[in-house]
């Protein structure tokens, strides 16, 4: 199980070139994968949303762009840094929609938030990081209201006929491009190491019913490296697939 103190520092030595490192050692597709996200979102039309393990608010910033004005946008984490970089970037959007979105010191594992307070929660590249990803997930459903949706974007198990370029890529290419870019090598050895060790998407959905959500619907992404989880809260109807 990740350390969290261990992770908070991590992220935090990184804060600085995470954004620049994530766009080149991905080939530009994270941001592609956090438009699907945020696309999922706002078809739900929720009112409050939470935006768990936000880093450098990349998601929260661009749900408040989506979404409609009277929506309530928080990003939460538990990294000063980070939320450093999302506080940067939202006074650098200037007056608009950016300048809505609330972030928060607070933990992703277990979030100082009422029950059944809002209607959507996300998570994007941040679930593999929490130490008890079941105790997590059952707090996600704790704050949502009744219907309300999970959306879970994460790393997951390539296609067959990727792994062969991908993995080399993941376990030998990847920490030193990092490396160099960050200063900081370490950080993505372990990160690629979190990455190989994630369930893939049926078990991760096993594993978010057995939290006591009513159902799900997972899509993989650029060949199954990412793939995208909508859960529903119970006592609502719920799609038979992310379109």
């Amino acid at each position: 199980m990740p350390d969290s103190a261990a992770v908070n520092s991590m992220f935090g030595r990184i804060a600085g070139r995470y954004d620049l490192a994530n766009r080149l050692l991905s080939l530009g597709r994270d941001a592609a994968w956090r438009r699907r996200l945020v696309s999922a979102v706002a078809r739900a039309a929720p009112r409050d949303v939470v935006d768990l393990a936000t880093g450098s608010g990349d998601v929260a910033l661009a749900l408040a762009v989506a979404l409609p004005s009277a929506t309530s946008v928080r990003g939460i984490d538990f990294c000063a840094p980070m939320l450093a970089e999302a506080e940067r970037k939202k006074a650098a959007a200037g007056p608009g929609p950016a300048a809505r979105v609330r972030f928060e010191l607070g933990d992703a594992q277990a979030p100082a938030l009422p029950p059944a307070s809002c209607d959507a929660v996300t998570i994007a590249f941040g679930l593999r990081n929490l130490p008890d990803r079941g105790a997590a997930l059952a707090g996600m459903l704790r704050v949502l209201r009744p219907g309300g949706r999970l959306y879970v974007l994460e790393f997951s198990r390539p296609a067959a006929w990727m792994r062969p370029l991908y993995l080399p890529y993941l376990r030998h290419v990847l920490p030193r491009l990092a490396g160099r870019l960050t200063g900081d090598r370490e950080a993505y050895v372990y990160l690629n190491r979190t990455i190989e060790d994630f369930p893939g998407r049926e078990t991760l959905s096993r594993e978010i019913r057995a939290a006591g959500f009513a159902s799900v619907a997972a899509i993989p992404l650029s060949g199954g490296i990412v793939a995208l989880h909508e859960a529903a809260a119970p006592a609502a109807p719920f799609p038979a697939a992310i379109s």
